[in-house]
């Protein structure tokens, strides 16, 4: 199912206010129609994916934006339920963070991530990485439906 010409739904996941500031303010700078939904650790995260307690009207998301260091439950814990989940698998989740260690890379694919990116210390880098991840999956690949 192509996505273009349709609001692509993403999932933020990131305990940081700064970033997740930035990442909305990407995303809504682009062509594309948004519905972005926000949760700040893992705990949620899973909730708002298994619609459970506050999330239970909570739409399937077509992208999840994952960072790996959150209190509670961190990133590589969400991305081994979610890739262990028959009807979570699906979903594309793109770990974005600012860890550039080999390890975290080599485990998040392991974990079965879509794709591993860090996030870059400026705004216009951040931005331009941001429409990147948006233009690819929100543009290029077909997502399921």
């Amino acid at each position: 199912m192509m996505t273009s010409g349709r609001v692509l739904s993403v999932l933020l996941v990131d305990d940081d206010e700064g970033d997740l500031l930035m990442i909305r303010e990407a995303l809504d700078s682009g062509t594309r129609e948004h519905e972005i939904h926000v949760v700040h650790d893992g705990h949620e995260a899973l909730e708002f994916l298994r619609r459970q307690g506050r999330f239970a009207d909570a739409p399937r998301p077509d992208l999840v934006l994952l960072d790996l260091n959150m209190p509670r439950m961190d990133g590589r814990q969400v991305l081994a339920v979610v890739k262990a989940d028959e009807e979570l698998r699906r979903i594309p989740v793109v770990v974005l963070t600012t860890s550039r260690a080999p390890a975290d890379i080599s485990s998040s694919y392991g974990l079965h991530a879509n794709a591993y990116v860090t996030k870059p210390m400026s705004l216009d880098d951040l931005t331009a990485v941001v429409k990147g991840i948006d233009d690819f999956f929100g543009g290029i690949v077909d997502l399921p439906p």
